[in-house]
């Protein structure tokens, strides 16, 4: 086997999958993404590992610190490693103009591995129940057709497909299921593919969130899925995510590194995400309304008590002014931090950040986006960027929810790794 198989991931997001493959030793060759956001994020990251690997972490951490600009940071690595980042819509007007910037990275290497998964609201249920056309006429509902195409074009040995569980069920206009459109395409392309539906807290990860992952190889050999054995029952709750984070309250905090508290667990270095000479940024809180607050307040407090979720009803009807009283009543839910996992963290969370109410009531305020993000395993060291050089929580928010956890991307890289040997 190669020294480090090479992998492409298209609709990279912020680089959670990608993360989770480099970290089993796998080498990237190019992200493709359209969000500008999430592409500088995806540089910024670029950046962090060449930097790693000359030893200059110190200069990375520089640029948390805000002794350095962003500008700078990139042009103190290589330009290959920025380039290699293809902010562009996958589509059919893009997708030759993309394939030449790809081949232009290859220098006679070939792609081992293909990743990635297409925007998933087209496929999800709760986004499925917000349309009146239940999403079938999306144009996102059609993304795997290029994937296809890069199939095709590349033919790697295997490829990692990622998706909501929606994506069992979901139908085209005419009625068909789309995974079976899927597998047919992927067929033709010249590959089998099986699927499972994962859940990320069997496999270290402190959430809820399950995943439909799809794994490709080509040929018509079958049987080939790998046996992705469930981490063992640690004990660890969802309150060590947070516990060495400073306290904050409603609007407080900054995105710059923050003075951590002592540490007394295990979990967070053995996931990889803490690690004792990084800056910590990102531990920032959105303002909230006062009425808001009363009703954290509340849900907070009836989770401590009673273990009861808070059904909007069931507030006062002073701060009831939602005047949908039939869906979404858990609309107010706090991460509890007695649980072994939280509930999903999901893109809407840019927004507002009424379902991911923080368990301490002295704080009284939604999760900052590093808690979120160590919901989703990403690493401390993990800046996310905003498409100016002024950092933006509702971008960063956007790009931790759409995010695979990195963990669960280890988790499957490394058997990848295996069937690549």
């Amino acid at each position: 086997m190669k020294k480090s198989p090479i992998f492409l991931d298209l609709f990279a997001g912020a680089g959670g999958l990608s993360e989770g493959f480099i970290r089993a030793g796998f080498s990237p060759l190019a992200h493709v993404e359209m969000d500008p956001a999430a592409c500088f994020t995806l540089k910024t990251r670029m950046a962090y590992h060449w930097l790693k690997k000359q030893g200059c972490e110190s200069d990375y951490y520089d640029y948390l610190h805000g002794r350095v600009t962003r500008s700078q940071l990139y042009q103190s690595i290589p330009e290959k490693e920025t380039v290699s980042v293809v902010n562009t819509e996958i589509s059919k007007d893009t997708i030759k103009n993309t394939f030449n910037q790809i081949d232009s990275l290859l220098d006679g290497k070939s792609v081992d591995l293909i990743i990635g998964g297409p925007p998933c609201q087209s496929y999800s249920l709760v986004g499925r129940s917000r349309d009146k056309n239940k999403m079938k006429d999306d144009k996102r509902n059609y993304l795997y057709t290029y994937y296809a195409e890069y199939l095709k074009k590349y033919q790697p040995r295997y490829f990692v497909f990622e998706n909501v569980t929606g994506l069992l069920s979901a139908k085209s206009q005419e009625g068909a299921l789309h995974l079976d459109g899927m597998l047919f395409m992927f067929s033709k392309a010249g590959y089998e593919t099986e699927y499972k539906l994962l859940s990320a807290d069997r496999y270290g990860v402190l959430q809820s969130r399950k995943r439909v992952i799809l794994i490709g190889r080509r040929g018509r050999q079958t049987g080939f899925y790998p046996d992705f054995n469930p981490c063992k029952k640690n004990g660890v709750l969802v309150s060590e995510l947070l516990s060495d984070l400073p306290a904050v309250k409603a609007g407080k905090g900054g995105v710059k590194p923050c003075r951590m508290k002592k540490y007394n667990g295990k979990y967070l270095y053995k996931s990889g995400i803490k690690n004792d000479d990084t800056p910590v940024t990102w531990h920032i809180s959105r303002p909230n309304s006062e009425q808001d607050l009363e009703i954290y307040e509340i849900a907070v407090k009836r989770w401590n008590e009673k273990q009861e979720r808070l059904n909007y009803n069931d507030l006062p009807k002073r701060l009831k002014t939602h005047k949908n009283r039939k869906s979404f009543t858990d609309r107010f839910k706090v991460v509890a931090g007695d649980l072994p996992a939280s509930h999903t963290v999901v893109a809407h969370i840019s927004k507002d950040g009424h379902y991911y109410i923080h368990p301490d009531i002295k704080q009284n305020r939604s999760l900052t986006p590093r808690e979120t993000a160590r919901l989703q395993t990403f690493p401390d060291d993990y800046f996310f960027e905003s498409v100016s050089e002024t950092p933006g929580r509702t971008a960063a928010f956007k790009q931790i929810g759409n995010a695979v956890p990195v963990l669960l991307a280890q988790k499957i890289a490394e058997k990848l790794r295996e069937m690549l040997s």
